[in-house]
């Protein structure tokens, strides 16, 4: 009843804003003050309508639109709603002549009209039955309709997917170096370090003049080159790891809970293996949310979950620590902008005291 009335005072909006307009259609100035009020009431008009469709057809539209858009789909949307008006009219005359009818045969004690009582029934129902396929018509139309007028245009949208991939292709030049960096201080800081000192170890032994000390030295030389081995290794392992591509992302998972230094358990829910590009971004979410989770938050226990919904995959990773996780730091900064390079989203909620829960989604087909 609300879209039909809405009807109503659309279509003598309609009428009313084309009569003032064609009367200074020839006069711009004039026009653009007849015109300026008209488009602001067409905006609050299609407000109350967009709030209508949401509220009772679950319809969402796009708040961003033109106040001459606004006109237009008011200009079109009245008729749907005299459409409307009719089916809900036709509804309640099918469903009064059917049960009025149906109401009489239990009055009347007369088997000469039962025949025909029990047929005008029916014809009642059925008409009923039209109009509630009509309603349905009616509110998809609705819908389709809104999106269609109220939605981005063609050449809007293809300049906002410009703008989308040109910053997401820019945050994976920054993405990518700092990748760079962060191997390079690995390197710096870790294995270079550790064969400098497997230098110095090596020359000690061969200046000493003591057997004992320089097996000694050996010794301590071959515990560092151990130890510069492992790192090389971890180092590699944070760039790309090879399980990945042996044995898939439910194997490289359960990698990354294995070398946890707390409990980790893997909820795996694909039924099949992800593209690889989504893969790897899963894969990085997974390492980096249960390395800051394991340096930072100090939890006992770590949840990963991984699943499918809608065509999109969705990784969780949740930790009982302490909280307090910045999104903007750098490891989740950069997670962030892995995600959105595949037109992914990943939010980050870690109140103080926790729990942390990082979320990613990704369009997977």
């Amino acid at each position: 009843m609300w879209g039909a009335a809405a009807a109503v005072v659309e279509l003598l909006g309609t009428v009313l804003a084309g009569l003032l307009l064609l009367l200074v259609v020839a006069w711009p100035r004039p026009r653009r003050a007849v015109l300026r009020p008209v488009l602001a009431g067409a905006r609050q008009v299609t407000e109350l309508e967009r709030a209508r469709l949401r509220v009772w057809l679950r319809v969402h539209t796009s708040p961003v639109y033109e106040d001459t858009q606004a006109l237009q789909y008011l200009a079109c949307r009245w008729a749907l709603g005299v459409l409307g008006a009719v089916v809900m009219l036709s509804a309640a005359v099918g469903l009064g002549y059917g049960t009025s009818w149906m109401y009489l045969w239990l009055l009347v004690d007369d088997v000469r009209n039962t025949g025909a009582v029990v047929y005008t029934s029916l014809a009642g129902l059925f008409l009923l039955f039209l109009t509630v396929q009509g309603i349905l018509a009616v509110a998809e139309l609705e819908g389709k309709l809104a999106r269609r007028m109220l939605g981005p245009r063609h050449q809007e949208e293809l300049e906002r997917r410009i703008a989308e991939l040109s910053a997401s292709r820019a945050a994976v030049v920054d993405a990518v170096n700092d990748e760079r960096r962060r191997i390079e201080r690995d390197l710096h800081d870790g294995v270079q370090q550790r064969l400098v000192a497997l230098g110095m170890l090596l020359g000690r032994a061969l200046r000493s003049q003591d057997p004992e000390r320089a097996d000694r030295l050996l010794r301590q030389a071959h515990e560092e080159s151990r130890q510069a081995l492992d790192d090389l290794r971890e180092v590699a392992w944070r760039i790309y790891p090879t399980t990945l591509d042996e044995a898939g992302l439910r194997a490289a998972l359960e990698t990354v809970a294995e070398r946890a230094s707390v409990p980790v358990r893997v909820e795996y829910g694909l039924s099949g293996e992800p593209e690889r590009p989504v893969a790897t971004v899963v894969y990085f979410v997974v390492c980096e949310a249960v390395t800051n989770a394991v340096k930072h938050a100090a939890p006992s226990r770590i949840v990963v979950a991984i699943g499918s919904k809608e065509g999109a995959l969705r990784v969780s990773v949740e930790d009982d620590g302490r909280g307090g996780a910045n999104a903007s730091g750098s490891g989740l900064f950069g997670l962030a902008r892995r995600v959105a390079a595949l037109d992914g989203r990943l939010e980050v909620r870690s109140p103080p005291g926790g729990p942390t829960l990082v979320t990613a989604e990704l369009p997977c087909a």
